[in-house]
């Protein structure tokens, strides 16, 4: 009979110790697609729905204008969480094969800490071009780069956790183990 009720108390221990995972707390408005209207000047935008995972603060489904670049997603997503790697923001962005029937899905790096740090769009660009200019008065050819900031419809943003992060998660199932361990160690040792 001890051995019965020791291990209930064992089990509801652990229980009790492995439900303590941080809550997760769902508004109505976490669970649904966010929407962002991007009225600008009266005129009404196409709307294109994107992705944004990982450590921020409201991840999900966003419903925003086809001019919205990614600076404006991350703000509309609550902004990185303090665990967040902002040197290698990932973008997958989807094959577009209704516009090309060889088109393949990419994957874009995006240093939002190299930009905060120069404010040089480059580090925030999806796509680049170059154009070649012709300089009317002296005649010479130069090449600038255009960048374009803009998503896409179906682009799925993963902004990943440190290696802190990561070793936190460890840490903590190893200190859960550990307790539900020597539990269970105190219970088979009493007689």
């Amino acid at each position: 009979m001890k051995k019965i009720l020791l291990s209930l108390l064992m089990l509801c221990m652990a229980l009790l110790i492995f439900g303590q995972a941080s809550p997760t707390v769902t508004t109505s408005s976490s669970i649904s697609a966010y929407s962002y209207e991007g009225n600008r000047s009266g005129v009404e935008k196409l709307k294109m729905n994107v992705y944004i995972l990982g450590r921020v603060a409201k991840p999900g489904l966003y419903l925003v204008p086809d001019d919205t670049d990614f600076l404006t997603l991350l703000a509309l997503a609550g902004g990185p969480s303090e665990d967040a790697k902002l040197t290698k923001i990932r973008v997958v962005r989807p094959a577009n094969t209704s516009v090309d029937n060889y088109a393949e899905a990419k994957i874009i790096w995006i240093n939002l800490k190299k930009y905060m740090e120069t404010a040089d769009h480059r580090y925030l660009a999806t796509e680049t071009q170059t154009a070649r200019e012709i300089d009317e008065e002296t005649g010479i050819e130069s090449e600038n780069m255009i960048y374009d900031l803009r998503l896409q419809p179906g682009d799925t943003i993963v902004v990943s956790g440190t290696i802190f992060y990561a070793f936190s998660k460890v840490a903590d199932f190893l200190s859960k183990a550990a307790i539900a361990l020597s539990v269970y160690n105190l219970v088979t040792n009493i007689k």
